[in-house]
């Protein structure tokens, strides 16, 4: 007969998801996971049958935090400009998860060429694409295909800013961010129309 889980399931992902906000999720051993728990590192395999397992919760925890980020996001009055800000703020207070969420191209996102593909990749990598796909169309009275090139292109464009807060390259100030991010969504959305106008001619 097995023996009795000396922690619950959840006590022990919450451990684990506090060392990888800290330390980054490859510093979660059986070894450190007892030291948090003032155990030996037995207890963590009388509920996960390894590592691997546990660390994929970890992740779920991971991504139904930053879930937290863009909801608050997308009710913000101008929701697309939100969930980018929210993005960049998420990388911010919360690099190690950033990094583990947004900084890895997961399993199968890479083409035969090895060059990763953002129309293909963006909705592996964020539960929430729909959500904030629709943002940018339903607000600004875009086709499906015309929101989802400029969501591209601004994921793109905010993400690269959040990889910097994340790695600490980036010194701009929110007021900087939200400017240039209002900048360059303009500048898209006057392309579009711009190519909407020369398709009618």
């Amino acid at each position: 007969m097995p023996p009795n889980p000396k922690f619950t399931k959840t006590e022990i992902i919450d451990k684990a998801f506090q060392i990888a906000r800290r330390q980054g999720i490859d510093k979660i051993t059986a070894r450190e996971l007892g030291n948090q728990l003032g155990s030996s590192a037995r207890p963590v395999f009388t509920v996960f049958k390894s590592m691997d397992e546990l660390k994929e919760e970890v992740v779920t925890a991971a991504k139904a935090l930053y879930t937290q980020y863009v909801t608050k996001g997308l009710q913000a009055k101008l929701a697309f400009q939100g969930v980018g800000l929210a993005y960049i703020a998420f990388a911010i207070e919360e690099p190690l998860l950033f990094q583990l969420l947004f900084m890895r191209a997961p399993s199968g996102a890479e083409s035969k060429s090895n060059e990763v593909n953002v129309e293909k990749i963006l909705p592996v990598i964020d539960e929430n694409y729909d959500a904030i796909l629709r943002s940018v169309q339903i607000p600004h009275g875009l086709s499906y295909q015309a929101a989802k090139r400029i969501y591209q292109h601004l994921w793109t464009y905010s993400h690269g800013i959040a990889a910097m807060c994340a790695t600490g390259l980036c010194s701009y100030s929110i007021e900087q961010i939200t400017e240039r991010m209002a900048e360059v969504f303009k500048g898209l959305m006057l392309l579009e129309k711009t190519e909407d106008n020369d398709d009618k001619a």
